[in-house]
């Protein structure tokens, strides 16, 4: 439901989610239209729900748009799930589940249609949720870039369109122009052209281009009859230049006539004229026959008009010129260069057209090529693969020699490596093949860059000569530049989020460089970079990754763990449960949170799952004593006091300490509570009452109980020492010590004289 502010928009959903929770075991199903809205949890029932809770939203926006779907909070609790789906297309295609969804994570809909399902097998307490959508236009797809020609693209948004065209000598195959259409998935209006190399054809206007014969670069079909007409504007001759001919040696043929005037044919000239062919009038014909055997990769012709009275545009592959009259009128003088790592041959390198009365050049266009072995002493240059871009020959054996200032070095930045396996490319640390070997490899390789320690370098490729024909532009492409001469590494950069340390101040051989990251990030890469000996790293540059997950916490001993999510993002649990006969230490359930100042860290430590300790019994009250606390039984670790009562010694421990095992046991035995010893008793003779003392019924009372009861006490203390029993048989494990007697323990003794 689309609204202004977040609060109005919440208030409406859960509207509508409290009037369906009236509707049965699904109350919170809903269908969500417009470009923006919000979409949270039901609120937690009063009453329980029957069965399970079963939630489904859907999500709809304008044909053409997507939906984007941000995670504002979540928090699920366990057994429940959550799925987003995308509803566009014929089967639904899930984008994420509850293991994936992260607060703040942004899932996208490549259709019109988002479908997200929330279950909960425990209401009336549910997990909660809030997302935020919103539509988001989509796009077609890239167009793809025919063989052989070129794409532009206004716009990849519905209306916007793409253009091809193709390159010279190829005709296009298809729309040239694809339009993007609006649809619940955006689409082009048809599939993309190809660019062929057509078999045969009519040129009107011919200006300058190139004719291929079918399937170049690769090899043409057989069976083939070709014609092409080539017509120049009124006052224009044409001028044919042959960049490449290859024709199988059966019957295969190539030339150039005009009404029976033949000009060239493969079938009677075995080499092509280098300076290449021109027309007699406005026309050319050219033709291309084949046979039902053989095949090779057949020919690329370019052609130019040039007006009466002037000589025709020069042209040099894989290479360039300068001219004095870009009309190349009479007089005119063209100068040509290579391309870096091209040589010029066979021509000259400055022509001029001469001949008013029939103007021509002077001398033939050169050629540049790749070629086997040289010097080369520029500051920067490029080595070449005999050939390149085409494949090189068997049986090669090509040395370069690489100069540079004395006070400098070499670099080799070695772009494009694709050799046979039994050819090889050597790499030699100086100016002769007896120096140190740089490297040496065979095969295809990626970029990589090697560095010499002088200022000479030496390159040496050998071709296998007994191997197959070569795939096209197989071979390599080298660069090469002066670098500063000294006797230190390059100075490594800072990372981002991290920073260095050096072995050493200066960078010299063998000083290590350690990196590190800040608190929160992670290192992707090796930690440890080396100087060489060549004055090389050991490796790339290392990077500081943002850390979004916590370390795996570990297993604790004697104990099973739930696991909510098994990478750890934040917000994961793991619930650690204990095996029988043991009990938890810690914290039971750990969380992954986030940190703003350092990585993801758990709630607590690893928690113990200790043996269970069992108690030790109650071992009796001593007689005429007592315990401090009283109970049946006392856990491990637990301190028992004992005390006597007056008149009493106290023999042995006054405490003992239930020591923790299995079982538990006390730490000493029990004390004893003896008697003191007490003076015997020595009879007195009373003094005379003086005549005439009345005594009172009372006094004659106590005079005469007295000395019966200090008998008996005498008789008493006689016989306690000697009892056979022992002193606490009369305890038994079920008393509660709950006897007044032993709680007030006041006794006294009397002495009496008689």
């Amino acid at each position: 439901v689309p609204g202004d502010e977040e609060g109005t928009t919440t208030t409406s959903t859960i509207t509508t989610t409290t009037v369906t929770t009236l509707q049965g075991p699904a109350p919170c199903n809903q269908t969500l239209a417009g470009p923006e809205g919000w979409l949270v949890s039901p609120e937690p029932a009063g009453v329980p729900y029957d069965g399970s809770l079963d939630c489904t939203y859907t999500i709809s926006v304008y044909p053409g748009y997507g939906v984007e779907l941000k995670v504002k909070n979540i928090s699920l609790a366990e057994g429940e799930t959550l799925t987003v789906e995308s509803a566009g297309g014929l089967e639904p295609n899930l984008l994420a589940n509850e293991s994936f969804l992260l607060r703040g994570q942004v899932i996208r809909s490549p259709a019109n249609l988002l479908t997200l399902r929330f279950q909960s097998p425990r209401p009336p307490s549910p997990g909660s949720y809030h997302f935020h959508y919103q539509a988001y236009l989509l796009s077609c797809p890239f167009p793809a870039r025919p063989a052989f020609g070129e794409v532009s693209v206004s716009s990849l948004h519905p209306g916007g369109d793409a253009r091809f065209r193709c390159s010279t000598g190829y005709q296009l195959q298809g729309a040239r122009r694809l339009v993007c259409r609006n649809a619940t998935r955006p689409f082009w209006s048809a599939r993309e052209p190809l660019c062929l190399a057509a078999c045969g054809g009519v040129v009107r206007n011919a200006t300058v281009g190139r004719i291929v014969s079918p399937g170049f670069p690769g090899n043409y079909s057989n069976n083939l009859t070709c014609h092409w007409l080539l017509e120049a504007p009124d006052g224009h001759r044409l001028h044919l230049h042959f960049e490449k001919v290859s024709l199988a040696e059966d019957d295969d043929r190539f030339g150039s006539n005009l009404g029976g005037q033949g000009l060239y044919d493969s079938y009677e000239v075995e080499y092509l004229p280098i300076e290449g062919l021109l027309s007699t009038g406005r026309h050319f014909f050219v033709e291309l026959t084949t046979d039902s055997s053989g095949a090779a990769a057949g020919m690329a012709l370019r052609y130019e008009a040039f007006e009466q009275g002037h000589c025709y545009e020069p042209f040099v592959k894989y290479g360039n010129f300068t001219a004095s009259d870009p009309r190349y009128s009479v007089g005119t003088t063209v100068e040509f260069s290579c391309d870096p790592g091209y040589t010029l041959e066979q021509g000259s390198t400055i022509i001029e057209c001469v001949d008013p009365s029939d103007p021509q050049w002077n001398e033939t266009e050169p050629a540049c090529r790749a070629v086997c072995s040289g010097e080369l002493t520029d500051t920067a240059g490029v080595v070449l693969s005999p050939n390149w871009p085409e494949a090189y020959g068997k049986g090669q054996d090509c040395i370069w020699g690489l100069h540079v200032e004395e006070d400098k070095r070499i670099m080799l930045d070695v772009r494009v490596l694709r050799l046979g396996s039994g050819d090889m490319l050597t790499f030699y640390d100086g100016d002769d093949l007896t120096a140190r070997i740089l490297g040496q490899y065979t095969g295809a390789r990626g970029r990589f860059k090697l560095y010499a320690s002088t200022a000479d370098v030496t390159v040496q490729f050998q071709s296998d000569p007994g191997a197959g024909a070569f795939a096209y532009r197989q071979g390599f492409v080298i660069h090469f530049s002066e670098v500063p001469r000294n006797d230190t590494c390059p100075e490594l950069p800072d990372i981002a989020n991290g920073w260095k340390t050096s072995s050493q101040p200066e960078l010299l051989h063998g000083t290590v460089v350690t990196f590190h990251c800040y608190p929160g990030f992670q290192l992707t890469g090796t930690d440890l970079l080396m100087c060489h000996w060549d004055l090389t790293w050991s490796g790339d540059l290392p990077s500081c990754e943002r850390v979004t997950t916590c370390r795996d916490p570990g297993d604790a001993e004697h104990s099973r763990r739930v696991v909510s999510n098994p990478k750890f993002p934040v917000g994961a649990t793991v619930q650690y449960v204990c095996d029988k006969g043991y009990v938890l230490a810690g914290a039971g359930t750990l969380t992954c949170h986030d940190r703003a100042a350092g990585g993801p860290k758990w709630s607590d430590r690893l928690p113990k799952c200790i043996r269970e300790l069992g108690p030790c019994h109650n071992p009796g009250v001593p007689a005429g004593g007592r315990q401090s606390p009283e109970r049946r039984l006392y856990p491990a670790g637990a301190t028992l006091h004992f005390s006597c009562t007056a008149g009493r010694a106290l023999l042995g421990e006054s405490s003992l300490r239930c020591l923790p095992g299995h079982p538990s046991r006390w730490s000493g035995s029990p004390p004893i509570c003896k008697a003191g010893e007490t003076s015997t008793p020595h009879p007195t003779v009373a003094k005379a009452v003086p005549s005439g003392t009345t005594l009172e019924g009372t006094n004659v009372a106590i005079a005469v109980f007295l000395p019966v009861l200090v008998v008996a006490l005498l008789i008493g203390a006689l016989q306690l020492p000697l009892a056979g029993s022992h002193p606490y048989d009369h305890i038994t494990v079920e008393s509660a010590f709950d006897n007044p007697t032993y709680e007030t323990g006041d006794t006294r003794e009397y002495e009496v004289s008689i």
